[in-house]
């Protein structure tokens, strides 16, 4: 205690000098937790993770994954059905389907020929879609005698490979949905070239009612 300092005075200098040491005390947590988060944060992408395509002492042959058993096939990719997914029978197109041609089969090639098909195609398949409509190169008309006469397994493959100007639709529509649009594109045909004979008799009847 100063010479001649009161007692007041005294105290008051104390509590000051507590509370900067508790300041003081309180920045210091505050730089030791952020040197603790910050200065020693381990990141993700520099973490030690596996690599399953380094090198592994673990097999004989130095690789850590192990090759496929000969013969493996993914499940539903066996695919023996020759003429299911090539249009094909004995190497040669084939004029059958892989299944009976319903009702429901051709409202589903409808619908993916009005999506898939139409835009060249047009939706009677005369060739003069929308797109040919704004330049693109005319496909040929699916009513041309070559085209008519032509097996279905001919339609399947150029749905499913591509010919001339047209891409390759294998990726885009299943094998299942190129055969119902080649069912479709049957009816398209026999719409444009069908005689008063293959109508049914009651239908027969009322096209001739209409007709007079």
């Amino acid at each position: 205690m100063g010479e001649g300092e009161d007692p007041i005075s005294i105290r008051f200098r104390r509590m000051r000098g507590r509370v900067v040491s508790a300041a003081v005390l309180r920045w210091a947590a505050v730089t030791l937790s952020a040197l603790f988060l910050f200065g020693c944060r381990l990141d993700m992408h520099v973490q030690p993770k596996y690599n399953p395509l380094d090198p592994s002492s673990f097999f004989s042959d130095g690789r850590s994954a192990r090759p496929e058993v000969s013969g493996t096939v993914a499940h539903g990719h066996l695919r023996t059905d020759e003429l299911l997914y090539t249009g094909k029978l004995n190497g040669a197109p084939a004029d059958a389907f892989p299944f009976p041609v319903t009702r429901e089969v051709l409202e589903r090639g409808r619908a993916r020929y009005n999506v898939y098909c139409s835009p060249c195609h047009d939706y009677a398949g005369s060739g003069n879609g929308m797109v040919v409509q704004r330049g693109f190169p005319p496909p040929p008309s699916y009513h041309i005698e070559r085209l008519v006469r032509a097996p279905a397994g001919h339609f399947f493959d150029v749905i499913s490979n591509g010919y001339g100007a047209m891409y390759s639709y294998a990726a885009r529509v299943t094998p299942e949905d190129r055969w119902a649009i080649v069912a479709y594109i049957r009816a398209l045909q026999l719409s444009q070239h069908a005689a008063l004979e293959d109508v049914p008799a009651e239908e027969r009847e009322h096209l001739t009612e209409q007709a007079k």
